[in-house]
């Protein structure tokens, strides 16, 4: 089917452009037909994507460190360390995620040590550690954000393997007995394991919903639809946060072509590995910022060639003056520091996603922690790929490349999504189409493509809801270009801690682009109705069906993210979020 999908999509793509550009209307016509190559272009990014799986072996849980090195200087027990971030999040939250991993088990003997991360300097928390027997650990300052707390911690311990969570990470039992045995194969740096809401609305069935509403008719009548079409939950997952698309699909069958990435918490990575890492791109930093002084040098003292006590104060002073940074200073520290491991051929260190979900965590639950978790993914990715060397630079592998390569595009894709909301309402005013004409022939080359697109999406994705995702996609198109303006203005791109608590109150401020692409649509449709039957010269059957239709469609979506601007849970559907509440309900 994906064959077939990109088939007939390359056959409209070519039919676009020789024999359907509105030559009367180019301005519009050329780029829309670009934006649709580029949209076709990531299509077969994503096919790639989807393409191939191919599952890890774990293997059974290591004895001794020489089981995963068999370097080791001695044979001794393998020694972790689970560092549990946090910067203002309730004490208390953090101590269940103590408490979890405090019960993290293993066959063998092992050395496990939990340490706190507080980059809130709180004494309210270190009391918390020491009532729990657990590390504490801080500084003086927030440089680098997480990245600058996992390297202040890294400096003042020792584990071979380190675990990273997130303060509401809530580790399973098994999470290291289930993920050090990939590490039997010594070029294994991390294993990112799936993230798992615990929190996410279920929802209420449709019938039970409108039964509340319209008491036994209300009832009937959802039950009737729910036979037609099956199961309807009303209040289900507002914020399309379930992340199975994301890594029982996309990131699973990046495991072949060794280019999983780290997403941060419930991850595993080996020390080593990551230390590596650092003094790589350390000397790499240093050798730039040398030469960059040099020529700096050269040009005001007008010589061709410097002295080599000159030379090598220089590179002194370039070493003492940069950072060695185990996690990239970033906001998206974890994908920074998976492309600069992946780079590294010298070691061909690999990345695995381990397919069970380990541990469980806290989604946003509400619009705007979920707008600011969002811009911070969106705005992070996309400064790696704008101001970085480590996506086009020397060492990653032509399939690590398409699997990054998707993951980028995915962002840079709101810029031909605006111009797809925009093309119907633009038809729809003012009679001017992107295509010559709406006959036989453009459906002809469309619906084959358009149909094999969805059957391909839902084989490849087979039991895992797939509109959640690209509802998700289209509707959040203004994050992600408020995220490509800040990029390419050179803005910093801060990094917010994502509430653990709702926010209270409506945030229709946050969707207001949406709302108005929906209203647009419906003014737009009552126009272009009223000229065609006024027999205005421009508008057609064909051409009012077709955009209204697609108008239609868009404000579908648009209605999923303005409906969660609005959401909250039902009083009796509350979940349990509240520190001493999550306490209670243990």
């Amino acid at each position: 089917m994906a064959a077939a999908n990109l088939t007939f999509g390359g056959w409209y793509i070519a039919w676009r452009w020789t024999h359907s550009l509105n030559l009367d209307a180019p301005w519009f016509s050329i780029p829309m037909a670009a934006c649709e190559t580029l949209a076709y272009f990531g299509l077969f990014l994503f096919t790639a994507n989807l393409w191939k799986s191919g599952e890890p072996c774990a293997g059974s849980p290591p004895i001794t460190i020489q089981n995963c090195d068999p370097e080791a200087p001695a044979d001794r027990p393998i020694s972790v360390d689970v560092f549990i971030a946090t910067y203002n999040e309730d004490e208390e939250l953090v101590r269940l995620s103590i408490r979890d991993a405090k019960r993290l088990r293993y066959p063998h003997p092992i050395d496990l040590q939990v340490h706190v991360l507080d980059d809130g300097r709180r004494q309210t928390m270190r009391k918390v550690c020491d009532e729990e027997g657990v590390g504490y650990i801080t500084r003086t300052n927030n440089l680098g954000y997480k990245a600058g707390n996992l390297r202040n911690a890294m400096e003042l311990t020792s584990g071979d393997f380190i675990v990273i969570c997130d303060a509401d990470t809530r580790l399973f039992p098994g999470f290291v007995e289930h993920t050090l045995g990939y590490f039997r194969d010594p070029q294994v740096a991390f294993v990112q394991t799936p993230q798992w809401f615990y929190d996410i609305p279920e929802g209420v069935r449709l019938r039970d919903h409108w039964g509340r509403k319209a008491g036994a008719i209300g009832r009937i009548s959802g039950g009737l639809i729910e036979r037609l079409v099956g199961e309807i939950r009303v209040g289900e997952d507002p914020f399309a946060n379930d992340p199975k698309m994301f890594y029982d699909v996309i990131m699973r069958r990046r495991n072949w072509a060794n280019a999983v990435f780290c997403c941060g918490a419930a991850s595993i990575h080996r020390r080593e590995a990551v230390m590596y890492a650092a003094v790589r791109a350390y000397a790499a930093a240093v050798h730039r910022e040398t030469d960059r002084a040099n020529k700096v040098t050269r040009r005001l003292t007008g010589e061709a060639r410097l002295a080599p006590e000159l030379s090598d104060y220089l590179g002194i002073d370039a070493a003492v003056a940069t950072e060695l940074t185990p996690y990239k200073f970033h906001v998206s520290e974890d994908i920074y520091t998976s492309l600069v491991l992946h780079q590294d051929r010298e070691r061909g260190w690999k990345s695995l996603l381990h397919p069970q979900v380990e541990s469980k965590m806290l989604s946003p639950q509400d619009l705007l922690s979920w707008t600011i978790q969002r811009f911070k993914y969106a705005g992070g990715s996309l400064d790696i790929l704008f101001h970085s060397d480590v996506m086009f630079g020397p060492g990653l592998t032509f399939w690590q490349r398409v699997m990054y390569g998707a993951t980028f595009w995915g962002y840079l894709g709101a810029v031909w999504n605006l111009a797809f909301l925009a093309a119907p309402i633009v038809y729809l005013c003012f009679g001017i189409a992107p295509v010559a004409a709406y006959t036989g022939d453009f459906f002809i080359h469309l619906l084959p493509f358009l149909i094999t697109n969805e059957l391909a999406f839902m084989f490849g994705t087979w039991g895992v809801a797939g509109y959640k995702g690209k509802t998700s996609y289209l509707a959040s198109f203004p994050i992600s270009l408020r995220a490509l303006w800040a990029v390419l203005s050179k803005q910093t791109i801060k990094f917010p801690v994502t509430p653990k608590d709702r926010q209270e109150g409506n945030h229709l401020a946050l969707v207001w682009p949406q709302t108005a692409v929906m209203v647009a649509s419906f003014v737009a449709i009552a126009v272009c109705a009223v000229r065609l039957a006024l027999g205005h010269q421009g508008f057609t059957l064909g051409g009012l069906l077709a955009n209204a239709i697609w108008a239609l469609y868009n404000c579908l979506i648009m209605s999923v993210m303005v409906s969660a601007a609005f959401w909250k849970p039902p009083a009796e559907d509350e979940p349990v979020r509240t520190p001493a509440k999550l306490e209670e309900a243990r």
